[in-house]
């Protein structure tokens, strides 16, 4: 019987994805990869964080969405995966802002973490 949980996530653009995980320093490597679990289970996935208990999280595209893939009786990591996901989700949410908006000519004219921990972003666009 497979260990491996699947959690479906919000996450749809595999730079934005990228860059959030390097933001937060999430060593991981790029796939397709071979997610190792339990009892030399693997699965497949575009990105893959090992941990170094050789039981590994991954993000795997279903045709929808970036599912979180992981044996989660083993995982490492120093929060929890409620914890681990509201963090990359809100890194994630950042720069898919970020790299649409300048795909339409904004700039971040302002950025600021707000007490409770959201990110506040003012984009302007000048106009000729």
């Amino acid at each position: 019987m497979s260990h491996f949980s699947n959690i479906k996530t919000q996450i749809r653009n595999l730079p934005s994805l990228k860059s959030a995980l390097s933001d937060l320093g999430i060593e991981w490597k790029e796939g397709p990869r071979a997610v190792r679990g339990y009892q030399g289970q693997t699965r497949n996935a575009e990105i893959v964080v090992e941990q170094n208990n050789n039981y590994d999280i991954g993000f795997s595209w279903n045709g929808n969405e970036y599912e979180l893939i992981a044996d989660l009786q083993y995982w490492q990591q120093p929060l929890t995966v409620e914890g681990f996901l509201r963090q990359v989700t809100q890194k994630y949410a950042y720069h898919t802002v970020v790299t649409e908006t300048s795909k339409q000519g904004f700039q971040v004219a302002e950025q600021q973490k707000t007490e409770d921990g959201a990110i506040r972003l003012v984009v302007q666009r000048w106009s000729v």
